[in-house]
């Protein structure tokens, strides 16, 4: 019997990922292709979705042009996105507007209009605040970059393109869309809109309240579906241009989030992964639907079937090696970063830097605090500047460890590590180091994204069981914590955490 693919696209800010998925989760081919990013003021972050698929298509013609499987063997398509961002579309599916992603924080004076009252609890009226966290495990996000944040800028700043959309959809979603004819969202794929009932996983809904709350009506939305079902086949024209044969299956599409944790190799509860793309977070498998109000974070349905799963987020994480190398310009690539910092001392002579470039979600949901060095002197060097960017995006993923293991009540052990950032053997150690943990880096970390979307493929398609995609996972090498290094980050850590609070009041007013 010829092996099956899942021909698998993970659509990151910065591109598209396609990669051709066995069903052992080995990667066959894989390819990538860069989509700009439109960095406007006031909190604009806006993407082109034609962008996306002229990107889309010319890594799968180049992934299908390797000829290393045969065309007959792809039997899905699964797609997975950049999450907590909107497309505006009119009713065959067309974008009416730019994307606007999970990094624009423009409808954030609309949320707070949305959320507060006379009297508030961590600044929301707590009756809605009560019916949020009870309903959906989450709420509206004062940073205003959540979906129904872009939906109210959309309504008050563009109300020709609100008007004239049919529905607001994910980005995954929305190529689902063109991939399929079909207009739909998953349980998963839509919870960051926070208008869903997700108490009983087998039955998502959208709730009658929460939408008349935010003025909307169910119609602005796409119709809800199981997640990791089949919601179609590839369009006529799409299989022709891109090489596959008629009636190959599109699944229910996910957010990287979501993928990231199918991917890790991590899907027991408690069992915990850390990913390092543009964005980061640390995340597990929980038993039930709980809430952490204060540090922004809680369990929300997962992409597998009637599973929860911790969802928090750091705005940037590897983000930052790409603001120290396109906008710094401190580094030529990710090569010289890594030889830079490996010739500063653990510590970087005393220098922290905040990674903080685009305000933060978790531990605190602060849109207005930015990053920066800090403990500079006229001895600072450039590998001292280097090193100290990925140290500041360690020290964050500890904050997000701390609070993490205090609302699991579990100790992690082991961290599988994914995405870009686990590909750099010196920020692995690093974070040993700072978070005293073993990590363990999965291997292919680059794909743990496309692996997944593949894997929620094969859960839809009933090809294989949760157990067996997970055993398929194999571990590259494991990081313990050097004693000396560990030592050395322990004060500048606690610095680290000092530094927020000290510089939080400066930046509300500096960037309010």
């Amino acid at each position: 019997m010829t092996e099956e693919h899942v021909l698998a696209i993970d659509l990151g800010t910065g591109g598209p990922k396609v990669a051709l998925v066995d069903r052992g989760g080995h990667i066959v081919a894989s390819e990538f292709e860069p989509t700009p990013l439109e960095l406007l003021g006031e909190g604009g972050a806006e993407q082109d979705p034609d962008d996306w698929w002229r990107a889309i298509t010319t890594a799968v013609h180049r992934v299908m042009g390797h000829g290393l499987v045969p065309v007959e063997s792809i039997v899905a398509v699964s797609v997975t996105s950049q999450w907590s961002g909107t497309v505006a579309v009119d009713a065959q599916g067309r974008h009416l507007y730019p994307a606007v992603t999970w990094m624009d924080s423009r409808g954030a004076p609309y949320v707070h209009d949305l959320i507060t009252g006379p009297v508030n609890v961590a600044g929301y009226h707590p009756t809605k605040l009560k019916a949020w966290i009870q309903k959906t495990g989450g709420m509206p996000s004062h940073s205003g970059k959540d979906p129904i944040g872009h939906i109210l800028w959309l309504k008050a700043e563009r109300p020709d393109v609100y008007r004239s959309a049919a529905r607001f959809l994910e980005p995954c979603d929305y190529l689902n869309a063109r991939l399929t004819g079909r207009i739909c969202a998953s349980y998963d794929s839509i919870v960051a809109h926070w208008l869903t009932d997700n108490r009983d996983l087998s039955k998502v809904a959208y709730d009658p309240q929460l939408l008349a709350w935010c003025g909307l009506t169910e119609n602005q939305l796409p119709p809800l579906v199981p997640s990791a079902t089949v919601i179609g086949e590839v369009l006529a024209e799409v299989a022709t241009d891109w090489g596959l044969n008629p009636g190959t299956k599109v699944v229910t599409a996910t957010g990287d989030v979501h993928s990231a944790v199918v991917g890790s190799g991590a899907l027991a509860d408690y069992e915990a992964h850390l990913y390092m793309g543009t964005s980061s977070w640390l995340s597990c498998h929980l038993p039930t639907k709980r809430t952490d109000l204060f540090n922004n974070q809680a369990a929300l349905p997962s992409a597998v079937p009637g599973r929860y799963f911790l969802a928090n987020e750091h705005e940037v994480g590897g983000g930052a090696l790409l603001w120290l190398r396109d906008q710094a310009q401190m580094v030529s690539d990710y090569d010289e970063a890594n030889t830079l910092a490996a010739q500063s001392p653990a510590g970087s002579n005393r220098v922290i830097f905040t990674p903080w470039l685009n305000g933060e979600r978790t531990p605190v949901d602060d849109h207005t605090i930015r990053g920066g060095w800090n403990n500079l002197s006229l001895s600072t060097n450039r590998a001292d500047l280097v090193r100290s960017v990925l140290e500041g995006v360690a020290y964050n993923s500890r904050w997000l460890l701390d609070v993490v293991e205090k609302f699991s009540k579990h100790r992690f052990d082991g961290i599988n590590f994914i995405g870009g950032g686990a590909q750099s053997d010196l920020w692995c150690q690093m974070h040993a180091d700072v978070l005293d943990r073993v990590i363990r880096r999965v291997a292919e970390p680059q794909h743990a994204n496309t692996r997944g979307a593949a894997f929620v493929a094969w859960l839809a398609l009933g090809r294989s069981s949760l157990d067996e995609l997970n055993r398929s996972v194999t571990i590259d090498r494991e990081f313990y914590p050097d004693p000396v290094a560990r030592a050395a980050y322990v004060p500048l850590y606690r610095e680290f955490l000092k530094i927020y609070k000290a510089n939080k009041a400066i930046h509300a007013r500096l960037n309010g």
